[in-house]
């Protein structure tokens, strides 16, 4: 669900809008660690969220 995501990249979890954007910092398998604005460093399980890229101009 997740495996193009690679470091570096900015996403946001559908699931918890609260959050805000975040950086992907790695992606080991299904387990995704972001590290978002308003929420701070988080391990996401890739399998139960699916992430959606931001694209900023």
């Amino acid at each position: 669900m997740n495996e193009f995501l690679e470091p570096g990249m900015l996403v946001r979890n559908p699931k918890a809008p609260e959050w805000g954007v975040g950086q992907v910092q790695s992606r080991v398998g299904d387990k995704i660690t972001v590290n978002f604005r308003e929420a701070g460093k988080q391990v996401v399980d890739g399998r139960v969220i699916a992430l959606t890229l931001v694209i900023e101009d």
